[in-house]
């Protein structure tokens, strides 16, 4: 186990350090049960993930401060991949050292690991049957609504002026209508938004986040940590260097060896080097890099078949852990059905750890290597300003997701004309599926005017599926 040691200097400085080192209490075995607690309560995508872990983490065992939370929380929300899961790292490091952000990630995740792998094997044996296609039938129809739910629910807290809304139609039209790689909108998006901030122009200062809690807030001195900086928390260049090379040696050193050993063409290889390339520019959530990853496995590599991805994203919603856990469904399914000379359900299980591996060892390494650095990007108003034109990218991104689930799941057959440089998806009309229409119909006036929750909604949409499977069969 990798970790910092610290001795501070003799004389009026290790005297500081001392007053600033608190001794909060909280033992590894009790920090252990919470994670737990806190993974198998990890519904409803990062919002509801992050609201359970302040509740249990501030308002109920009162580690930290509403302060030092919320400033961990932007500290993550400027990074790539799963916030919710970085945030427990970084909460489960500030507690208990580097030994408590591996655990507090790794139990984070292992709850819906374990649960998409389960489901994917009864997809993958028995998806054809009647009442479990009528099952994922009823989750896709619902998925339809949870994504406009969250292009409402982001683009209502990132477009607060015309130049975030100019930068979220550039985004879809660039993804919807010229299919340009997400990487390269994150880029763009990021750039404008740095050189904006940094000229100190007024409309990339919109900020972003996700709001903690209401009513009365816990200070960071009445916390158990205390408002001192923890020793293992102050900059050291030295552990920060050993701790990276470590986990990029864990990241890198099996897709090296994938490579060495199967080749360029190899499933395996091809799911690593593609999760590995989404685990660095997943910025502003799952939603943001999901149209990109389904058009991927379903037009490049062959992954999966068009409404395949839904499937995969209701397992997803339904399940504990972050929603980027839907990746695991792609990877599991692109080697099942291409599994080499490996038995199917084999080969998929590997493909489903490979492709969980590449997706979250990189959280572990922005954590460890960015978080004792983070007092140095407090306030700084160019990465602000990057982020805000990042998360209004997102917005026009998870559009086109939306758009692209409607046209795979109200239809059956979906038309692609190329008209000059642009590429049409066009829906056959006559191939309209009235039940999907019906139930995501059902799964909207649920959520937005009833504010049901997403879960419910969820399962009682598969309940329909499956009585509407039967009822048709």
């Amino acid at each position: 186990m990798v970790e910092m040691t610290d001795s501070a200097p003799g004389g009026k400085m290790a005297e500081d350090d001392a007053r600033e080192e608190h001794h909060h209490g909280v033992s590894f075995g009790e920090a252990f049960r919470v994670w737990l607690r806190v993974a198998a309560l990890s519904f409803g995508g990062p919002a509801g993930q992050i609201a359970v872990m302040h509740r249990i983490i501030v308002d109920e065992k009162r580690w930290i401060g509403e302060h030092r939370f919320l400033h961990a929380l932007n500290y993550c929300m400027l990074l790539p991949g799963p916030e919710a899961q970085q945030l427990a790292i970084y909460i489960g490091w500030l507690m208990h050292r580097t030994v408590g952000g591996l655990v507090a990630g790794l139990l984070f995740v292992l709850p819906g690991f374990l649960s998409i792998l389960c489901l994917s094997y009864i997809y993958a044996a028995y998806g054809n049957v009647g009442i479990v296609a009528g099952l994922f039938f009823g989750l896709k129809a619902a998925v339809l609504a949870v994504v406009v739910q969250a292009v409402i629910r982001i683009g209502g807290r990132a477009l607060k002026n015309r130049v975030m809304v100019g930068i979220a139609a550039a985004a879809f039209i660039a993804i919807f209508f010229l299919h340009v790689p997400f990487p390269l909108i994150v880029l763009a998006a990021g750039t404008a938004g740095f050189l904006g901030g940094r000229f100190g122009l007024a409309a990339f200062r919109t900020g972003g986040g996700h709001k903690a809690g209401s009513g009365p807030t816990l200070s960071d001195a009445e916390s158990a940590l205390g408002e001192g900086i923890p020793a293992h928390a102050r900059p050291n260049l030295a552990w920060s260097l050993r701790i990276s090379a470590v986990l990029l040696a864990l990241w890198l050193a099996p897709l090296a060896a994938l490579y060495a050993t199967f080749g360029a063409d190899s499933v395996f290889t091809e799911i690593g080097l593609f999760f590995s390339k989404m685990a660095v520019v997943t910025f502003g959530g799952a939603y943001a890099v999901l149209a990109y990853v389904a058009q991927e496995a379903v037009q490049h590599f062959g992954w999966l078949k068009p409404g395949e991805m839904l499937d995969g994203l209701g397992m997803a919603e339904t399940t504990p852990g972050p929603l980027i856990m839907v990746v695991q469904f792609v990877g599991f399914m692109g080697a099942y059905r291409d599994p080499g000379a490996l038995n199917p359900m084999l080969a998929a299980t590997l493909a489903a750890i490979l492709t969980s591996w590449v997706t979250f060892v990189p959280c572990f390494l922005w954590i460890f290597l960015g978080a004792p650095f983070i007092e140095k990007l407090r306030g700084n108003i160019a990465l602000a300003g990057a982020m805000s034109a990042i998360t209004a990218a997102v917005v026009g991104v998870i559009l086109n997701l939306a758009i692209w689930f409607a046209l795979h799941t109200l239809f059956a057959e979906v038309a692609i004309v190329h008209l000059g440089g642009l590429r049409l998806d066009i829906p056959e009309l006559q191939s309209a599926v009235p039940a999907a229409m019906a139930l995501s119909a059902a799964a909207a006036i649920a959520i937005f005017r009833f504010k049901a929750s997403v879960i419910a909604t969820l399962l009682a949409c598969a309940a329909a599926g499956m009585l509407w499977t039967l009822a048709v069969n």
